[in-house]
């Protein structure tokens, strides 16, 4: 539920390792009621996830100074995953404490023009720098928040794959709700359009990275004959209208088609494989089929079909909880998962198990997973409590 306006206090789970506060976007001083409920302790990062409906510039400035001279990173949202699990209207902050992690962040401000020699070069400095600094903490993962609305994310992570080495990687787009029109992400202060902010992290808690999608791919093939790979436009499926043939496959009038019929029915390719999701975003004003990552000519489309959303997620979170509890999980959730949920009545549910594991994070217009970006996937870090949690 949305905290009311107004001055009430910002709300925080129990206290743990990760640190976790949330509040509506309309409370006055929300900066200031996240940064008490964040509490005393030295932060090395603290994350904030932004709903669209909030003034994200004026937030990512009053949060440097509040935070300084902790580093603030973040994006705007299409949701956010709170105390409740799925929520709205939201500013999620989460502080990782500097007695359990170390961290660096690497802004890259434009998506048109970017090295990615230079950038794998600072990733290893940075990588050498926090081993030196923490040589007995053993754990190290990286995340990605990335403008949704660039089109850049398939070539951007593919391009960062050699400076990763052997951490893993996840991450997500930022958003905008559904309208699709700015989104941001969030550093040093500044909101950033056509950006990208990679942080990265050496912890002493054991982490798990993970990737999770609830859908099965059918027996149904088609194949893209036109599109604009730069815009991610589809125009022609099987030599036929895309949108018009999408239809025809799945029974349905091309006149209905809407969010929930893409989110009900992705599509699917095979790398390695593997499926990854390549999800439809919308129609444009030509009828074209607008996807959400890269798609190209000659690319074999799989029609997907969804298992049970709220069985295939107590499972997937069941998987990560089996020898131990997180202490939080950081989870960049699709849109269309969030859509799926609404339409088919499953929020609630879905909620009370994102809750009760202790899952933050928000809902995003993509998601990156190691070298690849995805759709209608659910990504994330599960974060443990070490062994031996004594405080340097």
């Amino acid at each position: 539920m949305d905290q009311a306006v107004g001055w009430a206090p910002a709300r925080t789970r129990a206290p743990g390792i990760v640190k976790t506060a949330f509040v509506h976007r309309d409370t006055q001083d929300a900066v200031a009621q996240l940064a008490a409920a964040l509490g005393p302790d030295t932060l090395s990062l603290v994350v904030l996830f932004v709903s669209g409906n909030a003034n994200a510039t004026q937030i990512i400035a009053r949060a440097a100074d509040r935070f300084a001279p902790t580093p603030v990173v973040g994006c705007t949202t299409a949701g956010e995953l709170a105390g409740d699990g799925y929520t709205e209207d939201q500013i999620v902050a989460i502080g990782l404490p500097a007695t359990h992690f170390e961290t660096r962040t690497i802004l890259v401000p434009d998506l048109n023009d970017f090295s990615a020699p230079d950038i794998i070069h600072e990733m290893i400095r940075n990588r050498t720098e926090m081993g030196e600094a923490r040589p007995e903490w053993p754990h190290e993962f990286t995340f990605l928040l990335i403008d949704g609305l660039s089109t850049k994310e398939d070539a951007l992570t593919s391009e960062l794959a050699l400076g990763l080495g052997p951490v893993p990687l996840f991450g997500g787009s930022a958003g905008d709700g559904t309208r699709f029109g700015h989104t941001y992400v969030l550093h040093q202060g500044r909101a950033h359009e056509n950006a990208a902010i990679l942080t990265q992290v050496r912890t002493r808690c054991p982490i798990k990275v993970f990737k999770t999608d609830h859908l099965v791919p059918t027996s149904q093939r088609m194949v893209v004959t036109d599109a604009d790979p730069s815009k991610r436009i589809v125009r022609e499926i099987n030599a036929e209208p895309a949108a018009r043939e999408y239809a025809r496959v799945l029974g349905k009038d091309p006149e209905q088609l809407d969010t929930f019929t893409f989110a009900a029915h992705p599509v699917v390719v095979q790398i390695g494989g593997q499926h990854h999701v390549r999800a439809i975003q919308r129609l444009d004003e030509n009828g074209d089929l607008v996807f959400f990552s890269a798609i190209d000519e000659g690319l074999v489309l799989t029609l997907a079909e969804p298992m049970d959303m709220i069985s295939h997620l107590g499972q997937e979170i069941g998987a990560l909880t089996q020898s131990a509890q997180p202490d939080a999980i950081l989870g960049c959730d699709c849109i269309l998962r969030r859509l799926e949920a609404q339409q088919k009545q499953m929020t609630g549910a879905l909620s009370e198990i994102l809750s009760d594991n202790n899952v933050v994070g928000f809902s995003t217009y993509g998601e990156q997973f190691n070298s690849i970006h995805v759709n209608q996937t659910l990504t994330g870090v599960a974060i443990y409590p070490p062994e031996d949690d004594g405080h340097d």
